[in-house]
C-alpha cells in the first residue's frame, strides 16, 4: 500500500519548470478541451431519443433485451477502451489517442442512417464505444493534468457540463428533427458535423498535456514517484483500497441506471402515448440538468469534500427513478408528463452531484505518476455499468415489464449510496 504523500519540494533540488499548472495558466487549452468534449457528448446524445424507437418501429424488435443490445455493445467496448486509454496515455501521450478516437467516430452516423439490419447499428455502437472511450477519457485526463490539484473538482464539473449539455442538446434536437422528417436519416446529420469538428480541433489546435502530469509529480519525493504495475493499479482502484472501491462501484451503478434510462425510458414513455418530440424533451431534461448543475457541484466538492456529495447524489438518483416508475399509478394524461419531468430533474441533479465528484476523488487519491491508469480503471468499471444495466433492465423488462425493470434499477442505486456511506473515506487532499 502506498503511503500518504504531501506536496513537498526537496531543499536544494534543481527545479524543472517547463510548464505551469492551473486553470488560468492553461485557459486556452482547457477551453479547447471543453469544446472537444461537447462534441463527444453530442455524438452519444443523438441516440438517446430515437435509437430505441428505431429498433421498435423500423426493425420490429419486440424483445427489450434485443433492443438494448446496442447499449451492451457500446458499454462493453467503451469500458475496455477506457482501461487501455488510461495506461497508453502515459506511454504514447494524450493527444494521439484523442485524434484516434475521432477517426473511429466518422463512420458512425452514416452506419446508423443507412443500416439495413439492426446488427449494423449494434456494430456502429462498437465504434461509438471506442470513440467515447478514447476521446472522453483523454479529455478528462488532460483537464486533470492542466489544472493541478487545487481546482480538480471544478475542472471535472466543467468537463462533464460540456459533454452532457451537448448530449441534452443532441437528444432534444434529434427528437425534434425526427418528429418532422422521420427517425432516419435526418437526425444523424448532426453526428457528421460533430465528428468532423471534433477531429479538426483535436488534430490542429489541442496540445498534449503529459508534461503537465510530470510537473505535478515533481512536487513529490523522488522515491515516491515509482509507478506501480498496471496489475497493482487495477487492484488498488477496483477493490484493494476501500475508498477507491467505493468510487468504482458508485460509478458502475451510476452508469447502470443511465443505461436503463437511455434504453427503456423512451419505450416506457411511448407506451403512455407520448409523441417523439415529447419523449425528446424528457430525454433531454435529464442530461441538461446533469450537465448544467455540474459546474456548481464540481466546485462545491472542492469546498465541502467528495464523500457526502456522492452518497446524497446516489440517493437523489434513486428517488427520481422511483418517481418515474410510480407516476402512472397516480392517474393518466398531462400529469404523467409533469411528474416524469420532475423525476428527470431529480435524476439529473443526483447525477450532477456524483459524476464530477467521483472523477475528482480518483484524482485526489492517485499519485500523478499512475493517475491516468487509475482514471482508466475507474472508467472501465463505470462504463461497464452501461452493459450491466442494459442486460439487467432488458431481462427484467422482458419477464416482469418496463415498470419493474425501472424499480429494480432504482433499488440498486439506493443500495449503492448506502455502500458509499459505509465504505468511503473523504478524499479531498488525500493521495495514496
Amino acid at each position: 500500500m502506498w503511503a500518504l504523500h504531501r506536496e513537498i519540494s526537496e531543499p536544494g533540488a534543481e527545479k524543472v519548470n517547463t510548464v505551469s499548472l492551473g486553470l488560468s495558466q492553461n485557459l486556452e487549452q482547457f477551453t479547447l478541451l471543453v469544446l472537444v468534449n461537447a462534441f463527444v457528448g453530442g455524438m452519444v446524445g443523438l441516440e438517446r431519443t430515437v435509437l430505441p424507437l428505431i429498433a421498435e418501429r423500423e426493425f420490429g424488435i419486440a424483445s427489450k433485451s434485443a433492443i438494448l443490445s446496442f447499449i451492451v455493445s457500446f458499454g462493453l467496448v467503451k469500458a475496455f477502451v477506457n482501461l487501455l486509454t488510461g495506461r497508453f496515455s502515459e506511454r504514447v501521450g494524450r493527444k494521439k489517442l484523442l485524434v484516434a478516437g475521432w477517426l473511429f467516430a466518422l463512420p458512425v452516423p452514416f452506419m446508423i442512417m443507412w443500416a439495413p439490419f439492426w446488427s449494423v447499428i449494434v456494430l456502429a455502437n462498437v465504434l461509438l464505444g471506442i470513440n467515447q472511450g478514447l476521446c472522453w477519457s483523454t479529455t478528462v485526463i488532460m483537464k486533470i493534468d492542466l489544472v493541478g490539484p487545487k481546482r480538480r473538482g471544478m475542472a471535472m464539473g466543467l468537463n462533464e457540463f460540456a459533454g452532457y449539455v451537448a448530449a441534452s442538446f443532441a437528444a432534444l434536437a434529434s427528437g425534434y428533427i425526427a418528429s418532422i422528417y422521420g427517425l432516419r436519416p435526418a437526425p444523424f446529420y448532426l453526428g457528421v458535423a460533430f465528428a468532423v469538428a471534433g477531429l479538426l480541433i483535436s488534430a490542429t489546435l489541442v496540445r498534449d498535456t503529459t508534461e503537465h502530469a510530470r510537473e505535478e509529480a515533481r512536487a513529490y519525493h523522488k522515491h515516491e514517484q515509482h509507478v506501480p504495475s498496471f496489475k497493482n493499479v487495477f487492484a488498488l482502484t477496483s477493490y484493494r483500497n476501500s475508498t477507491l472501491f467505493s468510487v468504482s462501484q458508485a460509478g458502475l451503478v451510476n452508469n447502470l441506471n443511465d443505461g436503463m434510462t437511455w434504453g427503456l425510458f423512451p419505450l416506457f414513455f411511448a407506451t403512455y402515448g407520448l409523441s417523439v418530440s415529447e419523449i425528446g424533451v424528457l430525454a433531454a431534461t435529464y442530461p441538461a440538468v446533469w450537465g448544467i448543475s455540474q459546474i456548481a457541484t464540481g466546485t462545491l466538492s472542492d469546498r465541502l469534500g467528495r464523500k457526502w456529495l456522492i452518497v446524497s447524489g446516489m440517493w437523489v438518483q434513486a428517488l427520481g427513478i422511483f418517481l418515474v416508475a410510480v407516476a402512472p399509478t397516480w392517474g393518466n394524461g398531462p400529469g404523467n408528463f409533469l411528474w416524469w419531468m420532475v423525476g428527470a430533474v431529480m435524476l439529473g441533479t443526483g447525477t450532477a452531484l456524483v459524476y464530477p465528484t467521483l472523477l475528482a476523488a480518483i484524482g485526489d487519491v492517485a499519485h500523478p505518476g499512475w493517475r491516468a491508469s487509475a482514471v482508466g480503471v475507474y472508467r472501465f468499471w463505470r462504463d461497464l455499468g452501461y452493459a450491466v444495466g442494459a442486460i439487467l433492465a432488458g431481462v427484467v423488462a422482458d419477464f416482469l415489464g418496463l415498470t419493474w425493470a425501472i424499480v429494480v434499477i432504482g433499488v440498486i442505486t439506493l443500495v449503492s449510496g448506502i455502500m458509499s456511506a459505509i465504505t468511503m473515506s473523504e478524499t479531498r487532499k488525500q493521495i495514496i
